[in-house]
């Protein structure tokens, strides 16, 4: 894909005109995706697909436009130059853009992932063994994403990664079942039996009668998976420089030093492990990570280019909804394996949904438990839980209640695959929390 790539934009170089710059991005991915239910295959198939964005320039008007390539360049030539020329015919009708930047310095970057995956026959035949005698219901993908960069001032980017995700539930009646996830670069037989083994475990304990609990406070333990969620949840609008000049920002309180989080938590976005491609659609490279809060304390922002231009500061790459693609929260110091031990008598959580802000700028955060939440009591589970809604405020769970975050975090890709496979990721740690808020 990177020649052909390069080949296309080369020639579309060559049709410029005076002084247009033209900037031009490709994403790809040649994917595999099985959809099981009741541990049958539903649906598989593999997705080859490629689209190129292309944005002229002209002193400070700019317009984009994306279009579908077939692989063949034959074909794709003629298409990407009628794009071009639909660019040129409708640019002297835009105003210009006083926030319009892009790199202008060119900085060539190539990153080739290896690729370690499995035969989808092999990862196929393993899974459905594990679902053997169960309701198995999930979807499992993976293969190679591609992302390029081009621009007619002499930058080259190209980034290839190969990765897996199979997100899963064994389903046991009602609203009860047990959701687990398995993402990499290399598909582990035993990491993955290690998982169902887990998963098969809290089936049998659905099985129990479940138990609600009253409304009121709880020590509680988060699972990685429900920490992301949680800390995800930060990431809209938490840590935008653009959300902080205008004071809409959900971690207000931190910028006025009113708050702060619990000295554990260190949060960067971690460009150097994390999926994402090193540089972004105007051509900035992105930093190997950028820390945005260092123990506990408000450092660093993501600032995307057009808020570098409106600001007057420089970019550190960010995209443009100023969210990190590769989150990042330092694990503590409690083993993964003491997490019960270590709760006592509470609840375990294993997945948060439905989230929302109930007061964004004191940073509230309203959500509900959802599949395979636990009571446990004197270190063991003693029943499953019906769902609950919480309220609760980052700086309560992340920071005066936070007792320890555990040394092991798990590595979660997203399973997003709207138009295509998503490049963003996250490493988390378990929480161990004391007075978490249930409301009803």
């Amino acid at each position: 894909m990177q020649e052909s790539f390069f080949e296309l934009t080369d020639g579309l170089f060559e049709n410029l005109q005076g002084d247009e710059v033209l900037l031009v991005n490709f994403s790809g991915e040649v994917s595999d995706f099985i959809r099981f239910n009741r541990t049958l295959v539903r649906q598989a198939g593999t997705v080859h697909q490629r689209h190129l964005n292309i944005e002229l320039i002209e002193g400070g008007k700019h317009l984009s436009g994306t279009i579908t390539l077939t692989g063949r360049q034959e074909m794709d030539v003629p298409i990407a130059r009628a794009a071009l020329a639909r660019l040129r015919e409708r640019l002297p009708n835009v105003p210009e853009d006083p926030y319009l930047l892009y790199a202008t310095e060119p900085r060539n970057t190539e990153h080739f992932g290896t690729n370690n995956l499995r035969n989808r026959d092999e990862v196929l035949g393993e899974i459905l063994r594990a679902g053997e005698g169960r309701d198995m219901v999930g979807i499992y993908a993976g293969g190679g994403i591609y992302r390029g960069l081009a621009n007619s001032l002499g930058q080259r980017n190209w980034f290839q990664t190969y990765t897996f995700h199979l997100d899963w539930c064994f389903y046991h009646e009602k609203d009860k079942a047990v959701k687990t996830s398995y993402a990499g670069f290399e598909w582990d037989h035993g990491q993955f039996a290690g998982k169902v083994d887990s998963a098969v475990g809290q089936l049998e304990m659905l099985a129990m009668p479940a138990r609600t609990i009253k409304p009121g406070e709880y020590r509680v333990y988060l699972s990685p998976d429900a920490v992301n969620e949680f800390v995800s949840m930060i990431c809209w609008s938490g840590f935008g420089l653009k959300s902080h000049r205008t004071k809409t920002t959900s971690l207000l309180k931190m910028i006025s030093d009113e708050a702060k989080l619990h000295p554990l938590m260190t949060i960067r976005e971690n460009t150097r492990e994390g999926i994402a491609p090193n540089f972004e659609p105007s051509g900035f490279i992105r930093p190997e990570e950028v820390t945005l809060v260092e123990n506990g304390k408000l450092h660093d922002c993501l600032v995307s280019p057009r808020s570098a231009k409106e600001y007057g500061v420089e970019t550190n790459g960010a995209a443009a909804h100023e969210g990190p693609l590769s989150l990042d929260v330092s694990g503590g110091d409690m083993p993964k394996e003491d997490a019960l031990k270590r709760l006592g008598t509470g609840v375990l959580i294993g997945r948060l949904w439905y989230l929302n802000y109930s007061d964004r700028p004191a940073c509230r955060i309203t959500g509900m438990t959802r599949f395979a939440t636990f009571w446990v009591q004197d270190g063991e589970i003693r029943a499953p839980m019906n769902v609950m809604r919480f309220d609760e405020t980052a700086y309560r769970v992340l920071g005066e209640n936070l007792l320890d975050l555990t040394r092991q975090r798990d590595f979660i890709p997203s399973s997003s695959t709207y138009g295509g496979r998503a490049t963003s990721s996250s490493r988390m740690p378990g929480a161990l929390v004391d007075n978490f808020t249930f409301t009803l």
